[in-house]
């Protein structure tokens, strides 16, 4: 068996086909490419859900003493 240096890759003992090699490259990128986008959403959602924390109308309404009440005391 006669294995040109085209074929894949050849570690010894065992050689793996060029069309392995591809399949596992591009399944691994488009893998990486969804996790890229899922993130990237799940990102933007974090940031709108912070956004909304600190929203005037989402804070507790405090109590500030009046001047009347500073100078009695």
């Amino acid at each position: 068996m006669e294995h040109s240096s085209n074929s894949g890759l050849n570690l010894g003992l065992i050689s793996i086909p060029q069309s392995l090699l591809m399949q596992t490259g591009t399944a691994s990128i488009l893998l990486l490419l969804l996790a890229q986008k899922a993130s990237q959403s799940a990102l933007v959602a974090m940031g709108q859900a912070s956004e909304e924390i600190f929203r005037g109308d989402r804070l507790p309404i405090l109590s500030f003493p009046n001047e009347d009440e500073l100078s009695r005391s």
